[in-house]
């Protein structure tokens, strides 16, 4: 009875040990080429390659340096005079106060056509990429694109609002979500203060505003079912 206990003993322990080694024999240690030693699980050893395992590093907002895609690119700078030019066209093409357009690219980039902002807000009109998007824009870095499409987003708040600038530069600036939900300003310091910005820019003497024109609907011409041509601003 002694002698098969001391068997049984001795199996047992030799099987533990079997699987002590085998346990052993699936850490491998491997040296990056960075010098970093890794220990690895892995039966039979084997050459593994780091760098092929990596995962790429992704970011959320564009480098400065690309296009609204992507495409490396060189990021077009544009002058004050060129800008204000810029500015001046496109407001009175979409027929909105030019004065205002000005206060709003004076308060978000200062006329730096190569701003980027910590939120990924890019340009003189500092477009994010979905409001970019949203405006058919493929190059957040080109100069007239950016104006254009910050010059339709103002005037589509500004008529989304009824003409309450106020409200149009908080969803500018917040989102039409934030003010919706908040039924008016919302309680954002930053967004409360840029409000305030923009209209001690817009309204100070000298900022050629024009009178209490903020913007004009376009007149669209229309057809009736009986054939009528009929114009309108609504």
């Amino acid at each position: 009875m002694e002698k098969r206990w001391a068997n049984s003993a001795t199996l047992l322990i030799a099987a533990l040990g079997l699987c002590a080694s085998t346990a052993r024999a699936q850490i491998t240690k491997v040296e990056s080429r960075d010098g970093r030693e890794l220990f690895i699980n892995a039966n039979p050893p084997a050459k593994i390659s780091l760098e092929a395992s990596a995962k790429p590093r992704t970011t959320i907002y564009m480098p400065a340096e690309s296009s609204f895609t992507g495409r490396p690119r060189h990021v077009e700078s544009i002058d004050r005079d060129g800008a204000e030019k810029l500015v001046r066209e496109t407001a009175e093409r979409n027929n909105v106060d030019p004065a205002l357009v000005r206060a709003v690219v004076e308060t978000e980039s200062g006329w730096d056509s190569t701003a980027v902002s910590r939120r990924g807000a890019v340009g003189l009109m500092q477009l994010v990429p979905s409001t970019a998007q949203r405006f058919g824009v493929n190059d957040l870095y080109n100069a007239k694109q950016n104006v254009d499409a910050g010059v339709r987003y103002l005037k589509e708040l500004l008529e989304r609002y009824n003409g309450n600038l106020k409200l149009a530069l908080a969803a500018y600036n917040a989102g039409e979500g934030a003010v919706d939900r908040a039924h008016g300003i919302p309680a954002f310091r930053e967004t409360r203060n840029y409000v305030q910005k923009v209209q001690n820019a817009y309204f100070r003497p000298g900022s050629g505003r024009l009178g209490d024109a903020l913007y004009r609907r376009s007149i669209r011409k229309e057809v009736d079912t009986s054939g009528r041509i009929i114009f309108t601003n609504e």
